[in-house]
């Protein structure tokens, strides 16, 4: 039995959340059917923004009501403040992801608000879950621009980590970093998961890697050192940070499912069948750039072979 490890894709809401192409509904939810279909277990379907502010999630509602009648994956949709949480919690979203920023600048910028609000705002979401959904939605909390910040620059280490524990305190289910703008390098990697893992006791941590700089999968090897087996990524590498003029997106799905599985966990996923919905995905996003190099060398006929069959 191989260790698992997890892929969560984003595809759907931070790699579309920029796009020129508006997607329509149907589209939507034959993504999340076909990435299911190739084994991904966990799927960021919609955020509960306002359309005026995203245009491309005012379909929201439909199609997050619509994934979750699906089976096969777990719906997750990103919350961005209580208004958002409160429309999650009601349509009965098992898994909120709240995000806010360890750069004030980049908080400011994105929601607002300094990032002592957000984190107030966040107890907030709790005590609503708690309330109204006990045991039946988990809450993880993002924390953005943990590895630099493209407006204010470097980031304190021990901030992230204050945060981290102070997210965990107020009730987190779950702890992502996330490297919103591709500064982050395997050796802060370490630095920094290593230091968080020691002050959030028993939650699970996951990281959110961009390629930015070409090191979104060393990144995602540090992390395996460290002991985190829960990785977002976005089919294609699609998406980015609106404050990150000229970055790639995250990390890709197929590239990371590929990487995973030479190291010898089990993902689940079928890298062929991504590909194939990658293709599709190309045809309905025909000014977007997709990034990725499984999709265009394909898997090596060595894939998956045991180290016993090499020796």
């Amino acid at each position: 039995m191989r260790e698992k490890a997890y892929v969560h894709e984003v595809g759907l809401r931070d790699g579309i959340q920029m796009a020129k192409t508006v997607l329509s509904t149907e589209r939507k939810l034959e993504w999340c059917r076909d990435v299911a279909a190739a084994g991904v277990r966990e799927v960021e379907v919609t955020s509960f923004v306002p359309p005026k502010v995203v245009p491309q999630f005012a379909d929201a509602k439909e199609v997050a009501s619509a994934a979750l009648q699906m089976s096969g994956f777990t719906a997750t949709a990103l919350i961005p403040n209580l208004k958002g949480a409160e429309r999650g919690i009601e349509l009965g979203v098992p898994k909120l992801n709240y995000v806010l920023s360890a750069s004030e600048e980049h908080n400011l910028a994105n929601v607002r608000r300094t990032t002592d609000e957000s984190i107030a705002d966040f107890g907030r979401i709790i005590d609503l879950r708690n309330e109204r959904a006990p045991g039946r939605v988990r809450l993880a909390a993002g924390i953005a621009t943990a590895f630099g910040c493209t407006i204010s620059g470097p980031v304190s280490e021990k901030r992230v980590v204050a945060i981290a524990a102070e997210l965990a305190e107020r009730g987190a289910d779950e702890i992502l970093l996330a490297d919103t703008v591709g500064y982050g390098n395997p050796a802060q990697v370490k630095r920094i998961v290593k230091a968080v893992l020691e002050v959030v006791g028993d939650r699970t941590v996951g990281l959110h890697f961009h390629d930015t700089r070409g090191l979104g999968l060393a990144n995602v090897t540090a992390a395996l050192e460290c002991g985190i087996r829960r990785f977002d990524a976005s089919l294609g590498g699609l998406g980015g940070c609106p404050f990150a003029p000229g970055a790639t997106g995250n990390i890709d799905t197929e590239d990371t499912a590929y990487l995973l599985e030479e190291l010898g966990f089990d993902t689940g996923i079928d890298i062929d069948a991504l590909v194939t919905l990658r293709r599709k995905v190309e045809t309905w996003l025909p000014e977007e750039r997709f990034f990725g190099t499984i999709a265009r060398a394909g898997l090596p006929k060595t894939f998956r072979q045991t180290f016993s069959e090499a020796a």
